[in-house]
């Protein structure tokens, strides 16, 4: 997670990562995901540059 992220976001990853790995993604597909999916969300609450 970058730098500045807030607990809420930490969780949400966590979330997103565990979820895929439940639906038979890999360790490093599911951590793709999540990590561009909470990026995502930053980018659109305005909370990212992006």
């Amino acid at each position: 997670m970058p730098r500045g992220s807030s607990s809420k976001r930490e969780r949400q990853y966590e979330h997103i990562k565990e979820s895929g790995k439940e639906r038979g993604m890999s360790e490093g597909r599911a951590k793709e995901m999540a990590a561009r999916t909470v990026n995502k969300e930053r980018a659109q609450s305005g909370e990212s540059k992006t």
